[in-house]
């Protein structure tokens, strides 16, 4: 009988080991990388940008959503606030077209009715004085609607006591369009009458604001109101989705 001639291995089962074994290597290097990643991201990336986000953008939980009268009465709805100090505030409305608003006097208002009557222009005509933080507003500022003084849009702000990282205050206002003079619901008083959607004069504002190329930074407080209609202490409906809208003026260098 011949001598049998013993099989030959199975080289194909010989390299299928290592191909198996270079696989699993590479798997477990990939998932040690995602791991990496994940604890880098999640425990140093990420504190830090919501440690900076906290200190650009201050909390506005807090802040009272309403302003109130002089008679204490609601009066009109927060939606706008600027971080920046005051000479910056100032300097980007103006840049915006808006105008400083004169003081309340009988003067200005003697100014404002005659303009009224007149249908001229009145580009600082005074607004009536509204209350928050136990103050009446720090600034005041306008837009006229063409020559009619019956029409404009107009923004009180406050300071408030909220900073940002550089230490520059947070104001917060109330931007509302008067869309024509007429009686007080409440007091029979002659007034501006204000539209109901303060939404509108909100972003009408902020597009303003962003045109003059003076904010380094916006974003949104949702649900800022949590009620959101109501009437202002002339008997003036409101609506609103809630959101307060934040622009954070751009630091100049003196």
């Amino acid at each position: 009988m011949e001598n049998a001639i013993p099989p030959l291995p199975d080289t194909a089962s010989f390299a299928a080991a290592p191909t198996r074994r270079s696989r699993w290597k590479r798997v477990l290097a990939l998932v040690g990388v995602l791991l990496l990643v994940y604890l880098v991201v999640a425990y140093l990336v990420m504190p830090a940008l919501w440690k900076h986000y906290a200190h650009r953008h201050p909390s506005l939980e807090d802040i009272p959503g309403i302003t109130h009268t002089a008679a204490g009465t609601p009066g009109d709805p927060l939606n706008v606030a600027l971080i920046g100090t005051k000479v910056e505030v100032m300097k980007i409305m103006v840049a915006a077209k808006w105008y400083p608003a004169d003081g309340l006097t009988l003067h200005s208002c003697l100014e404002i009715a005659e303009a009224t009557v007149l249908k001229r222009p009145y580009d600082e005509a005074p607004v009536s004085n509204l209350y928050l933080f136990g103050r009446r507003e720090d600034l005041a500022f306008e837009k006229p609607v063409g020559d009619d003084p019956r029409q404009r849009h107009h923004v009180r702000f406050w300071r408030s006591d909220k900073v940002d990282a550089d230490g520059r205050p947070v104001w917060v206002g109330s931007a509302i369009y008067d869309q024509h003079v007429g009686l007080s619901r409440t007091t029979g008083q002659v007034t501006h009458v204000t539209a109901a959607n303060i939404d509108a004069e909100r972003d009408y504002l902020f597009k303003d604001l962003e045109k003059t190329g003076d904010l380094s930074d916006t974003y949104i407080e949702n649900d800022f109101h949590k009620t959101l209609t109501g009437r202002n202490g002339g008997g003036d409906p409101w609506y609103t989705d809630g959101r307060l809208f934040v622009g954070v003026i751009a630091l100049k260098n003196p």
